[in-house]
């Protein structure tokens, strides 16, 4: 799903019109402060996001995202007016990913959200996440450590390999609740930490991996 958040309505819905017509799944949204909003939701795989707009300028939105431990990760891509250079380098200083210069063409603008796509996910289409002979196949979801097979559940499953995907990023329990069970799911807290412990027994000795950051989370060690 990619986002365009764009004041002005014709171009918001160009933009959306190109993108579906292109394969993606796309949305537009008047202006940051309604895109915010329905980051509580919903995360896009990237965000074309307007500079100058009311109620939320891209600027502000750029910021917001990059101190969320939660959203930092979504690609964005600025759109800025034609000869603002202080935007464009603003924007990418604050971790924008790319830039494009109003006006843009349609297909110079897939060709970049394609681009970017590419380059911040360089995981899409790998098989294996590996630790040492701790090997996770995504396609098969198989775990095995030194040639043996570990059976996980579901959930197991996609609890370590979202701390494979990440290692070293520090995850809250409810971030981690919302990732794998669903904003909609009807729990208890505990459920995430009644899951660490299983996966990690599961684990054997490879279970110090996962690290219990105090009055936090967990995070997945990167070394030692």
């Amino acid at each position: 799903m990619i986002w365009c958040v764009e004041d002005d309505a014709g171009i918001r819905d160009i933009e959306v019109y190109t993108l579906l017509s292109t394969g993606f799944e796309a949305k537009g949204f008047e202006d940051g402060k309604a895109a915010f909003e329905a980051l509580k939701d919903e995360k896009p795989e990237l965000i074309l996001l307007d500079v100058m707009m009311p109620e939320m300028d891209g600027i502000d939105f750029l910021k917001k995202i990059k101190e969320s431990s939660f959203l930092c990760d979504i690609p964005i891509i600025m759109a800025t007016a034609k000869g603002s250079e202080y935007d464009k380098v603003k924007s990418l200083d604050m971790g924008a990913d790319d830039y494009l210069v109003k006006p843009f063409g349609m297909m110079e603008m897939v060709s970049r959200i394609k681009a970017v796509l590419r380059r911040c996910k360089p995981n899409q289409g790998t098989s294996f996440l590996k630790v040492k002979d701790l090997v996770l196949n995504v396609e098969e979801r198989t775990v095995f450590i030194k040639e043996e097979k570990v059976n996980l559940t579901y959930k197991e499953f996609e609890l370590l390999q979202l701390f494979l995907s990440h290692p070293g990023k520090v995850y809250t329990r409810d971030i981690l609740y919302n990732e794998i069970w669903g904003a909609d799911y009807i729990g208890e807290s505990r459920t995430v930490d009644m899951h660490i412990r299983t996966l990690r027994q599961k684990l054997g000795e490879y279970g110090e991996i996962l690290e219990t950051v105090r009055n936090v989370g967990y995070c997945m060690r990167t070394q030692g």
